[in-house]
């Protein structure tokens, strides 16, 4: 899905509990997206809308970058049906703590389905499904992300090249596709709570994710 242009809407503060950073507010006009629902067609444009919370000097050395898409009912409501809000967290401390980072948080909630879909493969979970049979089920993808945005705004960050906290490996491919080289790649393995012990084994068998704690070149 390839970015037309790219927009910065706003800079300004932001402290947080974690300390303080600066929030920058960017949109997107995409093209060429193909929806996540195949029975749809294509759409020509499409405009996202994402931010980049920015702590300290993120231009001495590759700087630590989550990139968190939006859960409402894990980083609002502290759902622990997923480990959403522990990673988001997570990813606050760990920038805090070295001083320097960054965090983009993207509006692609239920890995890019929307929220009303992603409590319908709730309801599906309930019932016996796993996250990827409930998403295929409804007739989607079982991940719709695309990243072309977030690589987009650490382009106009002038960042490079980047620390990596994740646990996908389609993140760091999709970085490294956009011309972001990653240098490391970071877990961002939290404590596993039963509610959600399953959820991350569907991940690992079935969406590849790496779940070990430790930190991998």
């Amino acid at each position: 899905m390839p970015l037309v242009r790219l927009t910065k809407e706003a800079d300004t503060s932001l402290p947080t509990r974690w300390g303080d950073f600066r929030i920058l507010g960017f949109s997107g006009e995409m093209t060429g997206h193909t929806p996540c629902d195949e029975k749809l067609p294509a759409r020509p444009m499409e405009r996202e809308e994402a931010v980049a919370l920015v702590m300290g000097n993120i231009h001495a050395a590759p700087p630590l970058v989550r990139i968190h898409s939006q859960c409402i009912t894990g980083d609002v409501f502290h759902s622990l049906r997923c480990d959403c809000r522990l990673q988001l967290e997570l990813a606050l401390r760990s920038i805090a703590d070295l001083g320097a980072g960054i965090l983009l948080y993207d509006q692609q909630e239920g890995r890019g389905i929307g929220l009303m879909a992603k409590l319908k493969a709730y309801e599906l979970q309930e019932r016996g499904r796993d996250t990827v049979e409930a998403n295929l089920e409804l007739g989607y993808k079982a991940d719709c992300r695309e990243f072309e945005l977030q690589a987009a705004m650490l382009k106009a960050l002038d960042v490079p090249a980047v620390r990596l906290l994740t646990n996908n490996p389609e993140k760091v491919a999709a970085l490294e596709r956009a011309g972001i080289q990653v240098v490391e790649r970071v877990s961002a393995a939290v404590p596993v709570e039963q509610s959600f012990e399953r959820y991350l084994d569907v991940k690992r068998d079935k969406m590849g994710h790496l779940l070990e704690p430790e930190t991998t070149m």
